[in-house]
C-alpha cells in the first residue's frame, strides 16, 4: 500500500486539492465540488480522510452509473491506495444536473465513535 507523503515533505497540495486538480484535468467539467467530510468521523482534526465529489461532465453522457464510479476511482487510484479512505461519488451528465442541482447531504457516520 502506498503511503500519502505529508510528514517528510511541507504539504504544498492538500488531499482536496489534488482531487480537484487530477478530476478537473480529465473530466473537464461543468460543475466540481470536492467536499471533505472527515470532520464527521473518527479521525484527527484537520484530517484529509473522507470525501464527497460531485463531477458533473459530458463524459459521462450514455456511460453506466456504475462505470462513472469506475471512471472517477481510476482517477484517483493514487489518493484511494494512500490518504482517502472513504470516497462518495455523485457523477452525473450536464442533462441530469440541469435537470436536478439536488446533492443529498452525508449520513452520519456510523463507524467509530469521536469519544
Amino acid at each position: 500500500m502506498r503511503r500519502w507523503l505529508t510528514t517528510t515533505m511541507a504539504k504544498a497540495t492538500s488531499v482536496k486539492a489534488a482531487i480537484e486538480k487530477k478530476l478537473g484535468d480529465f473530466f473537464k467539467p461543468t460543475h466540481l465540488q470536492v467536499i471533505n467530510e472527515s470532520h464527521m468521523h473518527n479521525v484527527p482534526k484537520d484530517s484529509e480522510t473522507h470525501f464527497k465529489v460531485v463531477v458533473v461532465s459530458a463524459k459521462f453522457n450514455d456511460v453506466k452509473h456504475i462505470e462513472r464510479h469506475r471512471m472517477v476511482n481510476k482517477v484517483l487510484t493514487e489518493e484511494l491506495d494512500g490518504p482517502v479512505h472513504a470516497l462518495s461519488v455523485k457523477a452525473k451528465t450536464p442533462a441530469q444536473w440541469d435537470k436536478s442541482q439536488k446533492v443529498e447531504p452525508s449520513p452520519s457516520c456510523r463507524g467509530g465513535s469521536k469519544a
